[in-house]
């Protein structure tokens, strides 16, 4: 197995507390967070828009964004920079 292919695995392998970005969630949004994992959602990252802390998740079948409250959104209107 090459590097590139063991780190790709080794990634899709970790759990969403390894992320860099999971201890800037707030604790409800760590609770929705773990409940999209489920269904496939990793956290990409987290933005600061206003003030307010956005966690932003992907998966194959889309984007889901957690508010700092926990509430989720599975069809925000957010475009994800390639």
């Amino acid at each position: 197995m090459q590097a590139e292919e063991k780190s790709m695995l080794e990634r899709r392998q970790s759990s969403p507390e390894q992320s860099v970005w999971w201890n800037k969630l707030s604790l409800a949004q760590k609770f929705s967070a773990s409940s999209l994992g489920k269904f496939g959602y990793d956290l990409a990252f987290v933005r600061n828009e206003e003030g307010h802390s956005l966690a932003v998740l992907t998966c194959s079948s889309g984007v889901a964004v957690i508010t700092e409250d926990g509430d989720i959104n599975t069809s925000p209107n957010i475009k994800i920079r390639d």
